[in-house]
């Protein structure tokens, strides 16, 4: 995968952020239709902007989130590991970079409603109060589809 060695990578997200979320009620038919809702985030950076920690709650939902993002300076690349409230189980987690354009792409192995899926994860529109953040799946080397989109307002 390549990229640039950014360890700081994740310096943006520190804070609070309200969240807008858009997601697929299947996250593998894209005609099963969108659904909305909002959420609010807080993250903390660590070990000087190489680990960073955030907890997004879904208050319409029911449910919360916890997202423990690190950099491994051997590799220049990051793991994105989450978790959720519904379930405590650590998802396995996704890896990759930042582009010289400050598009951030991490890509993983996972299942989804009894199929394995690749994942990927996308971060983009990076500024001092915005960001966005998508969600894909792709099964059997098919396309990606994308299921969830988060816009991230400051707070």
């Amino acid at each position: 995968m390549s990229g640039v060695d950014r360890a700081g990578g994740f310096d943006f997200l520190d804070g609070g952020w309200n969240v807008r979320n858009r997601r697929l009620a299947d996250f593998l038919d894209p005609a099963s239709g969108w659904e909305e809702f909002d959420g609010h985030t807080s993250g903390r950076l660590h070990w000087s902007g190489r680990a960073h920690v955030d907890e997004i709650v879904f208050p319409s939902k029911g449910f919360s989130g916890l997202t423990l993002r690190l950099y491994e300076p051997e590799t220049g690349e990051w793991t994105l590991n989450w978790s959720n409230s519904r379930t405590g189980r650590l998802e396995p987690p996704v890896r990759g970079r930042w582009s010289e354009d400050g598009t951030g792409e991490f890509h993983g192995v996972d299942t989804y409603a009894g199929k394995d899926v690749r994942v990927r994860f996308r971060w983009s529109g990076i500024s001092a109060g915005t960001a966005r953040w998508e969600q894909a799946f792709a099964v059997d080397g098919g396309e990606w589809v994308t299921n969830w989109v988060m816009e991230f307002s400051r707070a």
